[in-house]
């Protein structure tokens, strides 16, 4: 009988996420404005249209001009969910929270002792070599330069974000221009103080912070805007389900927790882009994983490295911290 080989990485591991956003509501606003209101709540409207047909169709259909006319004549009808700013609002207000909490050095689930013990080194040498200053910056970047507003950014002409520090009755407010900061690089030399206070809640300094994030995007008198689409398992009315929450239209906290991860520029010696960080690197929209097992960049290999005392490239380690401030389940299945 062969002899059970008794793996070194737990069966159960799992740790908490560190980045934890509300959802996001939307409000209209006009700019000028927009330090003295609260803005008007923005609900979702439902929109009958008949559209054409416009899809590929199959080679037999295009090489029949009588069939093909009889397609195109077939109505294409749609009701969607829609979500638009007033006529006299220009501006979109999109509001969320953000808490970052300590103890990235800690499972929350681990049932093997002998690698609870080596992470927990790995993972203190970590923070006492970078302080996580590098993560720090790039997570504060994407909330200054307004990264989370997603399409809603996409023509707008002017993005300021107000991110303020709540401690208590105690207020402390950064504003940041979006569009000065910008999606390239994560440099910028305005959003130190506050990647200071998410290092120092990372690090343990401090067992957490508080952040009211508020973004103004600048689009146009009744633009429409763009919430979260919802999910539709099965098929019902309407071929678009928006996202709102107690009647007003929002952002999955999900969605906004994916821009602020958005730091992986190490999978790749010339990245094109920053991508989400992810165990594989997937970027469901272009169907790529940039981080494949078989080139030993995944999550998986390079963590179970870490985690038992091996050593990685700062790159490598920068990665691998951030998939574990990202939270997850990682345990190592026995079959």
């Amino acid at each position: 009988m062969a002899k059970k080989t008794v793996s070194t990485i737990p069966s159960v591991l799992a740790f908490e996420k560190k980045l934890v956003p509300s959802d996001g509501r939307f409000s209209g606003i006009d700019w000028n404005q927009r330090h003295e209101q609260d803005g008007k709540p923005l609900t979702l409207q439902e929109k009958s249209v008949r559209g054409t047909i416009s899809n590929r169709l199959s080679t037999k259909l295009e090489s029949d001009p009588a069939k093909l006319d009889a397609e195109v004549e077939k109505p294409n009808l749609q009701t969607v969910d829609i979500c638009s700013l007033p006529a006299d609002c220009d501006t979109l207000k999109l509001q969320f929270t953000l808490k970052v909490l300590s103890g990235v050095e800690e499972p929350s689930a681990c049932n093997l002792a002998s690698f609870q013990t080596t992470y927990r080194d790995a993972a203190a040498d970590y923070i006492q070599t970078t302080g996580f200053t590098e993560l720090a910056q790039r997570y504060a970047t994407n909330l200054a330069n307004g990264r989370f507003l997603w399409r809603n950014r996409v023509g707008a002409e002017s993005i300021e974000i107000v991110v303020t520090k709540i401690d208590g009755d105690d207020r402390k407010s950064s504003t940041f221009d979006a569009k000065e900061i910008g999606l390239v690089g994560f440099d910028s030399t305005a959003t130190s103080e506050l990647a200071s206070i998410i290092a120092a809640s990372l690090c343990g300094e401090q067992e957490f912070a508080l952040f009211d994030v508020v973004a103004y995007s600048r689009l146009g008198k009744g633009q429409e805007v763009y919430p979260s689409e919802e999910l539709v398992t099965e098929k019902g009315d309407k071929s678009k389900v928006l996202y709102s929450t107690d009647g007003v239209a929002g952002m999955h906290s999900q969605k906004i927790g994916n821009a602020i991860r958005t730091i992986d520029t190490w999978y790749q010696d010339e990245p094109l882009r920053p991508i989400a960080v992810e165990a594989y690197g997937a970027v469901t929209n272009l169907g790529t994983a940039y981080r494949k097992p078989t080139e030993k960049n995944d999550f998986y290999t390079l963590f179970d490295q870490f985690g038992q005392g091996g050593k990685l490239e700062p790159d490598q380690a920068h990665y691998v911290m951030a998939m574990l401030v990202r939270g997850g389940v990682f345990g190592k299945s026995s079959k």
